[in-house]
């Protein structure tokens, strides 16, 4: 399966919204049934972004956004840990309205929320990390190329996309018919971050997590710039995809 594949036969995003509309809104319920493995989950992330926190240049602490946020659980455990203000993007408004409940004693740090796909959302410039877990899988490719490079846009100074996702032990695309979604390859995620133009400047694989399930890496994302600053240009990025796509 090719690229292209996945964007034309795998990914809809009506039937994504139709899958998660049924899912409980719980720890388990986002985590796929896999709810125990959010505090395993949260350490781990905790070290790495404290890490990309404590380097030379460090992101500030003002603002973040939780993309793909379900419930909040990543905002509740680790983002207001660390930030004044979290803003939140998700699809399910079922999911979105539960949010401030869910955060509890930190709820007043919880900024904007975004009741929208990330294929439509369109941050503006103030974030210091833009946080994506376990939600890129949803977008098709020129979609998340397209979504990214508007990240990267929208950073602060020394801000940082951070991306944690699955990726495949075989080196190949796996598809899920019943969410709409694709599980990536680390080949092809590192070639979907160079074509929006992004560099990785740290890369961790997540431990203490049960056999039997996709490994799960962690990623430090920073815009590459050029002699004129820094590359902002959505269009450019996604004809330079697509043309490579058809030479596949």
């Amino acid at each position: 399966m090719t690229a292209k594949d996945i964007d034309n036969n795998v990914i809809n995003y009506e039937k994504s919204l139709e899958y998660w509309a049924d899912i409980p809104a719980t720890v388990d319920g986002v985590l796929g049934g896999f709810g125990f493995i959010s505090d395993a989950d949260i350490e781990g992330s905790t070290i790495f972004l404290n890490s990309l926190l404590s380097s030379k240049n460090p992101p500030c602490t003002n603002t973040a956004i939780d993309c793909g946020a379900g419930i909040g659980r990543i905002t509740k455990f680790l983002l207001t840990q660390f930030f004044k203000s979290v803003d939140i993007v998700e699809p399910d408004s079922k999911f979105i309205s539960t949010i401030k409940d869910f955060v509890g004693e930190n709820k007043e740090k919880v900024g904007n929320l975004y009741n929208v796909g990330l294929q439509e959302f369109h941050p503006v410039k103030k974030y210091d990390v833009i946080w994506n877990q376990w939600v890129l899988g949803y977008l098709k490719d020129m979609d998340l190329i397209s979504y990214l490079v508007r990240c990267s846009n929208a950073l602060n100074e020394n801000g940082i996309i951070v991306v944690k996702e699955n990726v495949t032990s075989s080196g190949k695309p796996e598809n899920d018919d019943n969410d709409s979604s694709v599980t990536r390859s680390l080949k092809q995620y590192l070639k979907i971050f160079k074509d929006a133009n992004l560099k990785r400047i740290k890369q961790v694989k997540q431990t203490n997590f049960p056999n039997g399930i996709y490994p799960v890496y962690m990623f430090a994302l920073v815009p590459i710039c050029n002699n004129s600053g820094l590359y902002n240009n959505v269009c450019n990025a996604t004809e330079k995809y697509v043309s490579e796509i058809n030479k596949l």
